[in-house]
């Protein structure tokens, strides 16, 4: 997964803009969440993804196209990190009329991938 982005601001902002396209987005957050593909075995290594995760989704889940692992995504996200998005980007979230699920998931996604820099100590700025 070396051909990912970087983990930035940069990246956050390009995902919310929906100039990263989606399956990019999944493999992001399946990368942080600790998701590898072994290519020799042809299958998902999911010994560094939290047990939580790895026994509900045993393959990474599409985070921009179903809901259910959006919400658990959520849910992960520790209460005082919820807003980061606007507290650390200024982000205002989209108008109305101009977004439907797949923003709210590309929100929800960029906002787990910030929350995991605030709790790994790599720079937001």
């Amino acid at each position: 997964m070396s051909d990912l982005p970087s983990l930035n601001t940069q990246t956050i902002w390009a995902i919310l803009k929906e100039e990263i396209d989606e399956a990019t987005v999944n493999r992001l957050v399946w990368h942080y969440l600790g998701y590898r593909y072994d290519e020799s075995a042809q299958k998902w290594d999911t010994s560094n993804v939290p047990e939580d995760w790895r026994s509900q989704y045993p393959e990474p889940p599409d985070f921009i196209a179903d809901r259910p692992p959006t919400v658990k995504l959520t849910r992960s996200i520790p209460k005082e990190n919820k807003q980061l998005l606007k507290e650390k980007l200024g982000f205002k979230g989209y108008k109305i009329g101009e977004f439907g699920p797949p923003q709210t998931r590309r929100a929800t996604a960029a906002n787990w991938l910030l929350n995991y820099m605030q709790e790994n100590g790599i720079e937001i700025n």
